[in-house]
């Protein structure tokens, strides 16, 4: 397990490829939880026109080589495929960390990514954001953008 405060390359991975046609396109939020459950570091889909014109769908599943069996059966039982394509990855991660900033609505969590000491990526936590867009009844994105803004002003003061 890494540690996640500190910038590196995740070696010896995994990316399963599925193509999947045939298939019904709303369990893919089912399979892709799954695959979560299961330790994917991230799940993704692509739509693919097929070989005759067929609309399908890629799953895109990067993981730890260990899970690779884990990770099969769920593809092979839950989706259409036919097959399974394996390439090799690694994956940079940046360092990141989890900082609370005041709002009107209370304290909320903001994802920070650093490259090399230096702040590059900050995002609200969707699922906070989306809790307290439904509980204020206020638009999604003023919420995000409330957060985010926040986040710069506590970052310039803390600087000063």
């Amino acid at each position: 397990m890494f540690n996640h405060r500190e910038e590196h390359v995740d070696k010896d991975l995994l990316l399963i490829q599925a193509n999947l046609d045939d298939m019904n396109p709303e369990w893919v939020s089912y399979i892709m939880d799954k695959l979560f459950e299961c330790g994917a570091n991230d799940v993704y889909v692509i739509p693919i026109i097929m070989k005759k014109g067929r609309p399908g769908i890629m799953l895109n599943v990067l993981i730890d080589a260990a899970k690779q069996d884990s990770v099969e059966e769920i593809i092979f039982s839950e989706t259409t495929t036919l097959g399974i394509r394996y390439l090799h990855a690694s994956c940079h991660r940046l360092a990141r960390e989890f900082k609370q900033v005041s709002t009107q609505w209370g304290p909320m969590t903001v994802k920070v990514g650093y490259h090399q000491g230096k702040l590059v990526q900050y995002a609200p936590e969707f699922k906070e954001c989306e809790q307290v867009a439904k509980q204020f009844g206020v638009p999604l994105k003023l919420v995000y953008d409330e957060v985010r803004k926040q986040f710069m002003l506590e970052m310039k003061n803390a600087s000063s």
